[in-house]
This record gives structure tokens, C-alpha cells and sequence, in this order.
């Protein structure tokens, strides 16, 4: 179902945006008991308490988590791994449903506005007693990865702490904070991974509030691929327009006067960014990215203004990613679960190359792929720990080991080791006889 956006003017959003910031969402605390002392209100985030005059820090985050975690039997908040630099990486969890949503906010360090919209999203779902929270609580199991690169966000940097952008890394996992996000999509095997971004405008041909990109490697289930592309078309960018935002798509320029495409900027197919590793592993997968630049001199003058309204378009986006959830649930979780059959048959050529608007070139195609890769003793020593995170399935042969295609991650095998792959971790020998 495609919706169509409502388009309000700057004056009347800014000023939603300004009274949305003001206070609390619209929730209640849980109901009390009779005789009971009254419960305390919900937590808030530095951002909150702040009105959005700055981003919210390491330490009330962690305090933040630690409120919602004990005041609501509806999170769990633990820590799945450590940065270089000693930081925890934590994960909420909400829900008891059998449809995993995974949420990845601000991988990149100075992009705070999807960490702020997360913090937020996980409180509001904890203490949210209306109908509809509910029900989306006992159909969906909701993770949470709040700061995906505490050292960055420290820093203010793009990358971690050893300068290496974690979205480039989701295949050959060198980095803590990539080997802990591959960890949780292997044991919790999410049906959708939604990636929280920002992005600098390029006007007139790249300023968007919310721009919006499926996995476009073209080794995507075409099932993932379609549902994918839905999320973004059909309820995240309307979601957005709805409350007044301008939406488009990631990595593409266009006309300001036809609107049509003038040229593509980002967006490929690399396999080792997240929304295109989420379709290669055969997850629904989603980036979104709202604008940092200040819109006018109202927020020039006041950054609390940039920074509230980028916050709430992560959040209005974010709506529309869970009214994707309520209405195609079935066809969400009917494409995972085939796409990750396909591989077993052990069939169709294997793309090192291309996306999904630009096709592989003759060499990128292994067109006839081989059954297996072997891999010296060195080789399986160095890099078997990647290959479990992976969940990828290993026979031991000799001192060495062979990694078959016909696995649910076939193509993931050929990325990772085929000696043509542009990302991978090692180059294997080509085994065509199994």
C-alpha cells in the first residue's frame, strides 16, 4: 500500500517539532497496583533533558539503560562486546515475538541523531501502555544497538578508534564493533536490520531530510530485495512525507526542478556495507540518513532547532519501518525464511560485482561456481574465528578445512573467499569437484 505524503510547510514543522521536543512522548507508567506507592516517571536522555541543546552523553547513556532496564520487565539491556578503547557495545532487547527487528544506530560516531531516536524508541516501547504497543511486543522481538561505535561517538569521528569506518567491515570483521554486530545477526538471525545514518546535503541536488536505501548486491534474494525496497518506497520515506518531511533516495542525485536522477554519488552494491551484508545474509535490510545541515538561519541560529528536528525524523521514519511490521509481517518473514533455503540447492551463478542499477561486468559473474573452497592451515588459523561469526559452515580437511557452497550463506562463501571478490578475507582455492 503506498501512501501519499502530506506536505506541510517549514513554518508549521518547525514549530510541530519544537512543542514534539518540549516533553515526553505519550506514554504511561505501568499500571500500579492498589495501595502501591506511585511509580517514578520515565527516564529521559540527556537530548530530552536538554530541549536537543546537545547529543546525550556516554554516562547518561549508561544510566539512561540502566532505568529503563530496571523499570520496565519488558527490556533486558546487556553488553555483547567491547571497543578498542575499552567501551561496552550494549543491546537492548524488548519483545517475546518470533519476528526479529534489528536496529544499528549511528555506526558512524559523529551521525548522534539515529542513537537519540533509538534511546528514545527503546524507553517509549518499555513504559507504552496502549494496545498497539502491546501487540507489537508479543509479535516482534525488537534488538537494540544504541551506539554502535562508542569510540567514534566520543571522539566525534566518523570511525572508530583506530580510524576504520565500520561500515566497511561487515565482511572481513577487523574491527570490535563489526565482529560484535555479526555476532548478534548470526545467534538472533533477524528477519529485518534497520541502519540509523546522517548524511551532508549537496544542494540543490542532495538535500533531502530523509534519504532511504535497500541492499542493492545483486546477491540479494530477489524476495529480500522486493520486500526490502517496499519498506523504503511504500512506508518509511511516506512515513517521513506525512509528518512533513522531504524524502529520497540514498546516493542519488536529482533534478530540483523534474526530479528526476542526475547522477549517482553512493549507494553501490559493496557487500561489506551493512544494508548490502543484511540481504547477502538474508535480512530485510534498510539504510536511513537525515540531513545535518542546518535548513535555515532559524536553525543556524539555534542548534537545539537542527538538532530536534533531525532526531524527529528518525523517529517518523522509524514509524513507518513499524507499520511495515503490523501490515507485511507474513510476506517479511516468508521471504527470509526462502531466501535462506535457496543456498541448500546449490544452484545459479554467484555476482562478485554490479548492483542492482548497474549490472556485473562478464568477469564479476562465476557463472558456473565451484562446490567449495579450500583453505590452507594458515588460512583456516587466521581466519576461522570470521568465518564463525559469519555462521559460516567449515569441514576440517587434513590441517586445512573446505568451506562447501551448498550452505544457506553460499553466496556469502563466494564473497568472503572466491579469489575474484573485491572485499573478501582470503583467497581460497577453487575446489569444482566435490
Amino acid at each position: 500500500m503506498t501512501r501519499t505524503p502530506h506536505v506541510r510547510s517549514r513554518r508549521a514543522l518547525t514549530l510541530a517539532v519544537a512543542v514534539a521536543a518540549l516533553g515526553l512522548p505519550l506514554l504511561a507508567t505501568p499500571t500500579e497496583a492498589a495501595g502501591s506507592a506511585p511509580q517514578p516517571p520515565p527516564p529521559r536522555t540527556g537530548f530530552e533533558t536538554t530541549d536537543g541543546a546537545r547529543w546525550t552523553t556516554e554516562a547518561e547513556e549508561t544510566a539512561f539503560l540502566a532505568a529503563v532496564d530496571r523499570g520496565s520487565p519488558r527490556v533486558s539491556v546487556r553488553t555483547v562486546g567491547t571497543t578498542g578503547q575499552g567501551r561496552p557495545l550494549r543491546l537492548a532487547t524488548l519483545g517475546t515475538g518470533t519476528t526479529t527487528v534489528l536496529l544499528i544506530c549511528s555506526q558512524h560516531g559523529d551521525e548522534p541523531s539515529g542513537r537519540e531516536a533509538c534511546l528514545s524508541t527503546v524507553r517509549d516501547l518499555a513504559y507504552g501502555q496502549d494496545p498497539a504497543t502491546r501487540r507489537f511486543l508479543t509479535r516482534t522481538t525488537l534488538l537494540v544497538v544504541p551506539t554502535a561505535n562508542p569510540d567514534g561517538r566520543q571522539a566525534g569521528t566518523r570511525g572508530n578508534a583506530d580510524g576504520v569506518d565500520v561500515n566497511r567491515d561487515h565482511l572481513t570483521l577487523r574491527t570490535a564493533e563489526a565482529r560484535s554486530l555479526a555476532a548478534v545477526i548470526r545467534d538472533r538471525r533477524p528477519e529485518l536490520i534497520y541502519d540509523l545514518h546522517e548524511y551532508g546535503a549537496t544542494p540543490p541536488y542532495y538535500d533531502k531530510d530523509l534519504l532511504a536505501l535497500w541492499p542493492r548486491n545483486l546477491n540479494t534474494d530477489p524476495r529480500v530485495h522486493d520486500e526490502s525496497r517496499t519498506l523504503s518506497e511504500s512506508y518509511v520515506r511516506p512515513a517521513a512525507g506525512l509528518a512533513g518531511f522531504s524524502t529520497g533516495i540514498y546516493g542519488i542525485w536529482t533534478d530540483p526542478l523534474t526530479g528526476k536522477p542526475v547522477k549517482q554519488v553512493a549507494g553501490d552494491g559493496q557487500e561489506r556495507i551493512l544494508r548490502n551484508t543484511a540481504g547477502v545474509k538474508h535480512s530485510v535490510g534498510l539504510l536511513v540518513e537525515t540531513r545535518v545541515d542546518a535548513l535555515d538561519k532559524a536553525e543556524q541560529d539555534d542548534p537545539a532547532l537542527n538538532h530536534r528536528r533531525r532526531v524527529t525524523t528518525q523517529r517518523e521514519a522509524l514509524k513507518g519501518a513499524f507499520d511495515y511490521l503490523d501490515e507485511r509481517r507474513g510476506g517479511l518473514v516468508a521471504a527470509t525464511a526462502l531466501a535462506r533455503h535457496t543456498g541448500l540447492a546449490d544452484r545459479g551463478p554467484i555476482l562478485l560485482g554490479g548492483a542492482d542499477n548497474d549490472p556485473a561486468e562478464p568477469a564479476e559473474i562465476l557463472q558456473d561456481p565451484p562446490c567449495a573452497y579450500r583453505l590452507t592451515k594458515g588460512q583456516y588459523v587466521e581466519f576461522r574465528d570470521e568465518l564463525e561469526l559469519h555462521g559460516v559452515v567449515v569441514r576440517r580437511e587434513g590441517d586445512g578445512a573446505l568451506v562447501p557452497l551448498r550452505q544457506s550463506q553460499r553466496a556469502l562463501v563466494a564473497l568472503l573467499l572466491d579469489p575474484g571478490a573485491g572485499y573478501g578475507l582470503t583467497r581460497g582455492e577453487r575446489v569444482e569437484t566435490c
